[in-house]
């Protein structure tokens, strides 16, 4: 799928490229890295009850993270040693800023595991929409700062992130990987999946581009833009 021929006759170019963190920007579950290494004895059981509907998302995480007794520097310092970005991530990110893109990360994970490997690989001028983390004298504490009113239970909102930048003028173009991100997908322009997201938009025909690294999203852009600019100098003749 690419870019509709409405959007390429708007009076500009404006994408923006949001990613998902934990299995999409980042190879690997980098939560569940940390809850492998550090977790207590129950994690596995609480995700099970999650997987089955019985926890939300933002429920299973707290539980889970607050049962972990390493401080957050040694989780971090695990991910900059374990973790690594998905190919092209790099290639995508200087695209995006040499042509005044926007690209963040959105992400219902914790902020401080996510800024270990996006700002650990010098990618720190990045957004990080996630959960904001703090410590307290009872432990980590966290923050939602994009919720959608009324859905507070549900923790952040990633179609509500989408639907912000689309306020500014953007044509959003998302990528992903799980039951998360649906709500992204239904919002967003442009969708690149994969894992059980892909199967979703299979399921319910939304159209998306499968996602195998960034480099995907690189070339449709690259596409999307020579498209653009055709056009924009064939209206001007």
């Amino acid at each position: 799928m690419n870019i509709n021929e409405s959007n390429l006759g708007t009076s500009s170019f404006r994408p923006c490229v949001l990613s998902d963190f934990d299995d999409t920007a980042a190879h690997q579950n980098v939560a569940e890295l940390l809850l492998k290494t550090f977790g207590d004895s129950s994690w596995e059981t609480i995700r099970a009850q999650f997987r089955n509907g019985d926890l939300t998302l933002k429920d299973y995480q707290e539980i889970v993270f607050r049962n972990i007794s390493v401080d957050i520097p040694t989780m971090q310092q695990h991910v900059r040693e374990n973790a690594s970005l998905r190919p092209y991530f790099g290639e995508l990110a200087e695209y995006c800023c040499v042509n005044n893109f926007p690209m963040a990360i959105v992400s219902q994970g914790l902020d401080f595991y996510i800024e270990a490997l996006i700002q650990g690989e010098g990618y720190s001028s990045i957004p990080i929409f996630a959960v904001n983390t703090s410590i307290n004298e009872k432990g980590i504490s966290y923050q939602y700062n994009y919720v959608r009113p009324g859905n507070e239970s549900q923790g952040n909102s990633k179609g509500l992130i989408v639907n912000n930048y689309q306020k500014k003028g953007h044509t959003v173009y998302y990528i992903g990987d799980g039951r998360s991100d649906f709500e992204a997908a239904l919002e967003a322009d442009v969708v690149f999946a994969h894992s059980v997201l892909a199967e979703e938009c299979q399921r319910k025909n939304i159209p998306f581009i499968p996602f195998r690294d960034f480099g995907d999203v690189l070339r449709t852009l690259q596409c999307n833009q020579s498209k653009y600019e055709m056009q924009s100098n064939t209206n001007n003749v």
